[in-house]
């Protein structure tokens, strides 16, 4: 028999559904596992709120969610296939005298669009070829050890019968013969000794492994000192996952991708710049930590301006513009100075850059909030939605809902992201954001290290937006070893190929060339604009005073606005409770009449046996990517947290149950 369960709650088919009821009355009711609604969900369980989390969707996180290969391959058809029509349903039985219904949208909004997908690697025919070669390679294998079996038995009755000062002059014909297996098999050519990190990957190939990528369908990083690492820090939910440091920041420019340097230890080490620049530059940074009366003169004036008056190269200027405040050339000096600033401080807390990344994939931090509101007894349910909103006509408020299938379900609060809402009630996103994703042979700046995390600054060129790119190497576990995982974003201006396939064409290869090309080879790539989530704002009438909207990723670097979001809805449900207090350790927590159970025991024991197959499968295939990360790379580079206590607690103490 199914049950309910705190973490997952995945029905097979609809025939189980009827089996049994959610409870019917809760505090609060969510639509959408996106990260702001996770969040919500967290800080509401974690005050003693009653919490059903809802998402119609088969996977959590939504515009936020994290796909291995193939299940990237399955949602790019899903977003292809025509939206059904929606049939409307007669709720009306279930209202009482004094309610109305407000239909809720049953299909994802068109949040995403023109998606194009190009593969630039055989589907087939090196699959095939492999195999005959390696049918070869085992033939010959086979007869050169019978070969060498039967000498050696030969040779061994040969020493039998002969004198001892023989056998040292048949080792010579010995050490012939063993040469010829040698001979006989197919070697690599000379030119194919530098391949082992650019070996050929077919389709067939990313599709078999393809349980061991994890592909963001938004492309961000966390600053260290930003709002989200002071949240998973404060609420302890930064036990649920494990972050890698981003290694270097680097920029696009005059056709080279050269490295940025930013910390006192960059500056200084680098030879990009001289040594009048580097004090100049030091000189900068230093005067940036403090608003100075020389800045304020400066407010509502191009921040590049400011940079030229301060007497400061082309190169420190291209720097300081757009690598570190990753500014455009007309932005306010006071914003300009703002993001520098908090690059600065978010330098040296964890590394040498400001930037972390969660090991397989973004779509990782909501599912930790949701796995904390499991803990505290969050309800949550997969495939499962939202049909109407019943609203009491004289307070203008939402006192119940009825899910789909047809329960009416009291509440006295709802939070849902803007898809949920009736698409007559959405105005169309005014903004866009453009995105690509790559598959790769190498790194776009080779190094001595294969475990490099890198963010790449591209300025804007010919009318061309400026682009923010992140290249992940298999030590993030996003790729398998071999190939790396390269996300571009920009703001819109056409749609995402028109945008970003210019720069993809300069600064990788995609298409086979006869000529030397040191550039990384595209194996795979996808392009398709999101909706920027600031931009989507609500039209008609006004929504009931109870009823919460969170928007989806905006363009931004950071995590801010969506830490920002949560945390203002959190704060008119509940004005009076702390947003996230930080939860006691699982060993600390007892329960009536189980002194035996810890809190996680509790949120594992309430999982569904039926959880979806494709999430349980990718925590067996992250286990398997880290036995084979420590077998193909016996010393690892570990995170630079060693010695700082608050990152102690970001690391892979626990992990959530599904991926």
């Amino acid at each position: 028999m199914n049950t309910f369960s705190s973490w997952s709650h995945d029905r097979a088919s609809s025939a189980n559904m009827a089996t049994e009821d959610l409870p019917s009355d809760f505090d609060i009711v969510i639509l959408g596992t996106g990260l702001t609604e996770s969040v919500v969900a967290a800080a509401c369980s974690r005050v003693g709120q009653r919490v059903l989390h809802l998402d119609r969707r088969s996977y959590y996180a939504g515009n936020w969610a994290s796909f291995t290969f193939n299940g990237l391959l399955t949602w790019i058809q899903e977003q292809n296939e025509e939206p059904k029509p929606e049939e409307v349903r007669d709720w009306s039985g279930l209202t009482e005298e004094g309610e109305e219904l407000i239909h809720l949208s049953q299909a994802d909004s068109a949040s995403i669009t023109n998606l194009q997908v190009f593969s630039y690697v055989s589907e087939e025919e090196e699959e095939e070829e492999a195999a005959n070669t390696t049918e070869e390679e085992k033939a010959a294998d086979e007869e050169a050890v019978k070969e060498s079996s039967e000498t050696e038995s030969a040779d061994s009755k040969e020493d039998d019968e002969e004198e001892e000062g023989a056998g040292e002059e048949e080792e010579q014909p010995a050490q012939a013969e063993g040469e010829e297996p040698e001979v006989d098999q197919p070697r690599p050519s000379p030119s194919s000794q530098s391949e082992p990190s650019r070996k050929k990957i077919s389709y067939a190939q990313l599709v078999k492994e393809g349980r061991r990528y994890n592909i963001d369908l938004v492309s961000k990083l966390l600053f260290s000192r930003g709002s989200l690492v002071d949240l998973l820090i404060k609420s302890n939910v930064s036990r649920y996952a494990e972050f890698k440091n981003v290694t270097r920041i680097l920029t696009y420019r005059h056709g080279n991708i050269e490295q940025v340097p930013c910390s006192r230890a960059d500056v200084f080490a680098s030879r990009q710049l001289s040594v009048v620049e580097k004090r100049k530059l030091m000189r900068f940074l230093t005067s940036c930590v403090e608003e100075t009366e020389e800045q304020t003169a400066y407010h509502g004036r191009p921040y590049l301006e400011f940079l030229q008056d301060q007497q400061l190269g082309d190169n420190l200027q291209h720097f300081l513009l757009h690598s570190i405040a990753m500014a455009a050339e007309d932005t306010p000096t006071e914003e300009g100075l703002a993001s520098t600033r908090h690059f600065l401080r978010s330098l040296g807390r964890y590394g040498n850059t400001p930037f972390l990344f969660p090991v397989y994939g973004l779509g990782e931090i909501p599912q930790c909030f949701c796995r904390m509101s499991a803990v505290f007894g969050g309800i949550y349910c997969l495939r499962h939605s939202v049909h109407c909103l019943i609203v009491d006509r004289d307070a203008n408020r939402c006192k119940a809902v009825i899910d789909s299938r047809g329960q009416r379900i009291s509440c006295s609060h709802i939070v849902m992201e803007t898809s949920y809402l009736d698409r007559s009630k959405v105005a169309t996103p005014s903004r866009f954001l453009s995105r690509a994703v790559l598959i790769t042979d190498s790194s776009v700046l080779p190094s001595e290290s294969d475990q490099q995390i890198s963010m790449v600054t591209v300025p804007p060129e010919g009318g061309s937006p400026a682009v923010k790119m992140v290249e992940l190497s298999p030590s993030s576990m996003t790729c398998i070893p071999g190939t790396y995982l390269v996300h571009l974003t920009c703001r819109s201006v056409g749609s995402a190929h028109q945008d970003l396939s210019p720069l993809v064409t300069r600064m990788f290869r995609t298409t086979e060339s006869q000529e030397e090309d040191r550039r990384p080879s595209v194996l795979w790539s996808l392009y398709f604009n999101m909706a920027d989530g600031t931009a989507s704002q609500v039209e008609g009438q006004p929504l009931p005073s109870n009823v919460h909207i969170c928007h989806g990723p905006d363009s931004a670097l950071g995590h801010e606005d969506a830490v920002q979001q949560a945390a203002s809805i959190f704060q008119s449900i509940l004005p009076e409770e702390e947003f996230c207090p930080p939860a006691p350790n699982p060993e600390d927590i007892v329960y009536d009449g189980d002194n035996t159970s810890t809190g996680e025991d509790r949120g594992d024991m309430g999982q569904d046996d039926e959880q979806n197959p494709e999430q349980n499968q990718n925590q067996e295939n992250r286990n398997q990517n880290e036995e084979n990360q420590n077998q193909e790379n016996p010393d690892p580079e570990q995170n630079q947290n060693q010695g700082n206590p608050e990152l102690q607690s970001v690391g892979p103490e626990e992990r959530p149950a599904s991926s």
